[in-house]
């Protein structure tokens, strides 16, 4: 019998360095679970089997072919090979192998804000992290075209092939910006297994033609050199076809098989195939059938190499999961755990010591040398981070007539190109086709589109049109398909600007309020991994009235006062909105800062029914409650009840008011613009100043509150002084119809409000 080649002799230094990363990554793991005390009793988890599938992948990447411009997504279970490849590159400290999934420890899955060690992107949220370079590379090329500083290099993003399941992987792929990106490299570890099973049929054909139809470069690593060479010998053409034909959980089932096994299973009555195998020797055969092109590092490199940076590549890597463990290819190995004699087990096999597991390789040493070199070409330069611009906090308009909330919108950032144009430069603005309908129609006509390159406006001479579509380079808004996934991605890493290379964009993404559930999980995991960014909801609530209940958002006022990292508003009135948003701008692009999320309304308001001040000083202090969570809107001489109202509901507040006083009955108004605020500060989490000038203690009542949303938004404001109350809003689908029908059919209007008034007070 003989033996294959070994791979070359050069990659012997990077096997080696394999090796030690697959141990680390397994021993922290391991540690976590095996070897910390554990009081609780509770699983602490990990996923070696996961983890020994990405190795070669991560330890070609890294220690070959990355550079400091490059960044990388990792896929949440690998979180312990970035770890062990970071200690090996110097950047990761040995303490902090044993703190796995330990509170203040290194995390479960990569993070930018919480990892000791560097992570390019927070992953964790399947699909999400997979997608994050896409909209890095397209944040990148952004700011290179607005003064430039984000310098070149590709953007990888190493996935499991399950996360192809996930919807926002194909939403991102398909969108029409992302065909251009060169620089984004997608490597499926394409490992056939998920958390419960074998995957029948894995349909890896029909992705990579779902690629390519939509102009990927895919690039296939299927077999290693050891199988290619045996496939090159009499018979290997039959071995090859036999193979491609096996189901996936067929050829799983040969991972756990002995040779002798291999022998009489391979070859289902091929005799070709037979006399093959019989020239080959056991340990040649073993290492044959696991011989994957996804641990093949002479493959890997090869298909590196092959990066074609005009288009999206897309690398489908065959692997094994458990790929050098013991529990290689078990069916059920996605949260196993090695025993301590498999531990043992291991170590010979690698080299390691379980007793002493965190060696790194010797200065001067061949491996050492190479994981030198690498960590020299990968360490990044400091950048300076310029600082955000200077906000007005008031533009000092002062609105009359009637408006919406939502053309403030649109008002307020074209008084900033006149008013702070510093500041304006810096805004990018995101839609997903819906620009004219969230009237942002004028500051686009303003700024113009943006597009790596200049394109033809070919409706610039027709009369007709009113929102000209002019795409340049030093355009300032982004519109990508219908999708919000994919908007709130971008706006999560056009919000990140500020922390990669120093450059602070404000960025704002308008949705239609009742999809911001859609985008919520997105949105959500770019403000965890830092991303600063504001989100307008609008249109909002059963206020849109005739569009049905499809479209009108009950829950979206709770989100906002429950979202992490977010300061959440709603106005009422158009100069409320521009303090608002100014206020949220000015806490992007800096360490500590915040994201906001404002809901607006179509729905026109008498602007004055505001009743702005007019003096400076006390038109200040008007602006400091509403930016701070709510202001009182009227006081009665001898009130009896309060009424609390937030966003387009003011106006039949403010009417019930009036119908309460024509009874005697007087009543304070309260309009609230951010429920989120006033909800930290009645927690104690903030400055309970304009709780408690808004509410106080002297002037407690029983109160109702109303808002075009779920009523439990307000419900907590009965609690800051312990007073009866009564709650209106919005707990059922919406209807079509005239606002006066909306409103009666939910009990909004002004008589239900009067009606709650009369009920608090006892009348």
């Amino acid at each position: 019998m003989t033996s294959v080649v070994p791979a070359r002799t050069e990659t012997a230094d990077l096997r080696e360095v394999e090796q030690r990363v697959l141990w680390l990554a397994t021993a922290m793991i391991d540690h976590a679970n095996r070897v910390r005390p554990n009081n609780s009793g509770l699983k602490v988890g990990g996923h070696q089997a996961s983890c020994a599938s990405m190795v070669s992948i991560m330890t070609a990447l890294h220690f070959e072919h990355l550079t400091a411009a490059d960044r990388v997504s990792v896929k949440p279970h690998a979180s312990p090979v970035l770890h062990a490849i970071n200690y090996l590159l110097g950047s990761l400290d040995e303490e902090h192998l044993t703190t796995l999934r330990e509170f203040g420890g290194v995390q479960s899955y990569p993070s930018r804000t919480k990892d000791p060690d560097p992570a390019d992107y927070s992953t964790g949220s399947v699909g999400i992290g997979a997608t994050a370079p896409i909209w890095g590379a397209v944040a990148r090329r952004y700011v290179d075209t607005h003064g430039g500083g984000a310098g070149t290099g590709r953007q990888y993003s190493l996935l499991g092939d399950a996360e192809l399941d996930e919807g926002a992987c194909w939403e991102a792929i398909l969108d029409p910006t992302v065909a251009d990106l060169g620089e984004v490299v997608w490597i499926v570890d394409l490992n056939r297994q998920s958390l419960d099973r074998v995957v029948p049929n894995i349909a890896a054909n029909r992705l990579q033609g779902m690629f390519t139809a939509a102009g990927w470069q895919v690039i296939t690593l299927k077999y290693g050199q050891v199988l290619e060479e045996l496939f090159a010998r009499p018979g290997g053409a039959a071995m090859r076809e036999r193979i491609d034909g096996m189901s996936n959980p067929e050829y799983q089932r040969l991972l756990r098989c002995t040779p002798q096994q291999l022998r009489e299973r391979i070859p289902a009555g091929d005799s070709a195939i037979e006399q093959l195998l019989s020239d080959v020797d056991d340990e040649t055969l073993a290492a044959a059938i696991r011989n994957l092109g996804g641990h093949d590092l002479d493959a890997l490199d090869s298909a590196f190499k092959a990066i074609d940076d005009t288009r999206p590549t897309v690398i489908f890597a065959y692997t094994i999961k458990g790929y050098g463990l013991a529990t290689e290819g078990h069916p059920q190995n996605h949260g196993s755990l090695l025993g301590e004699e498999q531990m043992r087990q291991l170590a010979g096999q690698v080299g390691a010591d379980l007793d002493d597991p965190w060696h790194r390789f010797p200065a001067g040493s061949p491996p050492g040398e190479l994981c030198a070199a690498a960590a020299s070409r990968l360490r990044r330069r400091e950048r300076a981070r310029v600082k955000p611009p200077q906000l007005p906090t008031d533009i000092g308009r002062t609105p009359s007539g009637t408006t919406t909330t939502q053309a403030a919108l649109g008002r307020t950032l074209l008084d900033l190109t006149r008013e702070s144009p510093e500041a304006a430069e810096r805004i990018v603005t995101l839609a997903p086709d819906v620009s004219s309908t969230t009237n942002l129609g004028g500051w686009l006509n303003k700024v113009g589109v943006w597009s790596p390159s200049e394109r033809v406006d070919w409706f610039a001479d027709d009369a007709e049109t009113i929102l000209h579509w002019r795409e340049r380079p030093a355009g300032q808004h982004i519109e990508l398909g219908i999708a919000e996934t994919n908007l709130v991605g971008l706006l999560g890493e056009l919000g990140s600007t500020w922390s990669r290379w120093g450059q602070p964009l404000l960025p704002i993404g308008v949705v239609y309020d009742c999809f911001l559930g859609r985008a919520l999980e997105p949105w959500s995991f770019g403000v965890y991994a830092g991303g600063q960014s504001i989100l307008v909801g609008t249109p909002s609530g059963v206020s849109l009235a005739p569009e049905g209940g499809a479209h009108q958002s009950v829950g979206t006022p709770s989100i906002g006062l429950e979202q992490p990292g977010v300061t959440s508003y709603e106005p009422a009135f158009a100069v409320d909105t521009e303090w608002c948003l100014l206020a949220a701008m000015s806490q992007l692009g800096k360490p500590g800062g915040a994201s906001s999320y404002l809901r607006l309304s179509t729905r026109p308001v008498d602007q004055s029914l505001a009743s702005v001040p007019t003096d400076p000083a006390v038109r200040e202090r008007r602006r400091r409650q509403v930016v701070g969570g709510a202001y009182a809107l009227r006081r009665d001489a001898d009130p009896q009840v309060t009424l609390v109202g937030m966003g387009a509901l003011m106006t039949e507040v403010l009417a019930a008011a009036d119908r309460l006083a024509e009874q005697g009955i007087g009543a304070d108004v309260v309009c609230v613009t951010s429920a989120d605020l006033l909800f930290r500060a009645h927690r104690g989490d903030a400055d309970r100043s304009v709780l408690d000038q808004v509410f106080p203690a002297g002037r407690a009542r029983p109160v109702v509150t109303v808002l075009d949303g779920h009523p439990h938004a307000l419900a907590f404001l009965a609690g800051v002084n312990r007073t009866p109350a009564i709650h209106l809003g919005v707990t059922g689908f919406g209807q079509s119809g005239s606002l006066e029908d909306v409103y009666r059919h939910h009990g909004l209007d002004t008589d239900a409000i009067v009606g709650a008034a009369l009920d608090a007070t006892h009348r």
